[in-house]
């Protein structure tokens, strides 16, 4: 990797660090990626709104490579002390979307600067962190008959500069699931008078052990009770309205549904039961993330070739992304890259690792190149 592309990738990943904005938020931050791009190449510009795109015209009939990186921070406060700090109380780049953006732009850069055959598309996204962004962004595959696209993500605690990568899934499916129930309130001295849902919810609380059996399925599958919100402090009133809100997440999102539907039977069950007005919502809908084996030998095959260790993930990692939207579409492969003896995401005293930017942009080099 050029010296000098390098330095300037370091440079912009302090600069969006140190101005981090939340899910839906990204203004500032989109508009100083196209202008870092607009300023250091000649790539077509795409703007999509909340989303853009840069393209690299390589020969007609070449493949169409993309690739994709987020640029949204998460609602944290930054209490470690770095010279590119936060500027915004209560919010920071604590899950290293700032790298992610910062060697996309790097790739970027040596794409444009090498002029490879085949046609590159870097993929900027907003709102990963809500699972909002990458059904948008996602749409560039189909817009543009990209073939194959790529992501990656840091991941504290894989030695530093080494890729950790998967067959099949490689993030689980998720999604935020809201239970409501309404009833009639009643003095608390008459409860019969009224409808009550905190039993019918303490059954649906009660059932979960029993709906995520592992034997009854294939892969990972996860019912988390997120909270429980039952009447209200008067102690003279029955509670008559009541919410419970889960996550629920699989390994593979077709059992992940059926898992939603065995949870709403149960609800309408109790519901009839109790004589109670049910409904549900549904919030941060994460598909899995499911390579491509072809183009996750393509990352062995980088790998091998730049002299990068690879470890093979085990088991699917229990958290989500969105990138899952972008497979859907084009075959592909998200892998990670490993950060090294640091704090992990989505904690208080973490920060990207500099040093994994020029091992990330070399791989989607070779990548892009074929």
């Amino acid at each position: 990797m050029d010296k000098k592309n390098l330095d300037l990738a370091i440079e912009l990943r302090h600069e969006l660090h140190s101005h981090p904005e939340l899910s839906c938020q990204e203004i500032w931050t989109k508009k100083r990626l196209m202008e870092f791009l607009s300023e250091h190449t000649s790539l077509e510009l795409t703007d999509k709104g909340a989303w853009f795109y840069a393209f690299y015209k390589g020969k007609p009939g070449n493949p169409k490579i993309g690739f994709r990186a987020d640029f949204d921070a998460l609602p944290i406060d930054e209490t470690i002390s770095l010279p590119y700090g936060s500027k915004f109380p209560g919010v920071a780049h604590k899950c290293g979307h700032d790298g992610h953006s910062a060697i996309l732009a790097a790739t970027a850069l040596e794409i444009d600067q090498i002029h490879p055959e085949n046609s590159v598309y870097f993929i900027f996204q907003h709102a990963e962190e809500i699972g909002a962004g990458g059904s948008e962004a996602s749409k560039a595959i189909t817009e543009n008959g990209i073939d194959e696209i790529y992501a990656i993500h840091n991941t504290p605690g894989v030695p530093e500069n080494a890729v950790l990568i998967g067959n099949g899934t490689v993030y689980c499916a998720s999604k935020g699931m809201t239970i409501s129930m309404k009833g009639v309130s009643t003095h608390a001295s008459a409860p019969e008078l009224g409808k009550n849902p905190a039993f019918a919810i303490a059954e649906i609380i009660g059932r979960i052990p029993g709906l995520i059996d592992p034997k009854d399925y294939k892969g990972l599958i996860l019912c988390t009770v997120i909270c429980v919100d039952i009447g209200e402090e008067a102690f003279g009133i029955s509670a008559h309205d009541g919410r419970l809100l889960l996550t629920i997440r699989g390994q593979y999102e077709s059992e992940m549904d059926a898992l939603q539907e065995a949870l709403e039977k149960i609800s309408k069950e109790q519901a009839d039961k109790y004589g109670l007005e049910l409904s549900f919502s549904f919030c941060e809908a994460f598909p899995e993330t499911s390579n491509n084996a072809e183009c996750a030998d393509k990352v062995r095959d980088a790998c091998k070739a730049l002299g990068v260790p690879v470890y093979e993930l085990p088991d699917p990692i229990r958290g989500s992304e969105d990138f899952g939207h972008f497979l859907k579409l084009a075959k592909g492969a998200g892998f990670m890259v490993g950060a090294g003896d640091r704090p992990p995401i989505h904690t208080i005293d973490y920060d990207f690792n500099d040093n994994i930017i020029e091992t990330a942009v070399e791989i989607f080099k070779k990548l892009a190149i074929g």
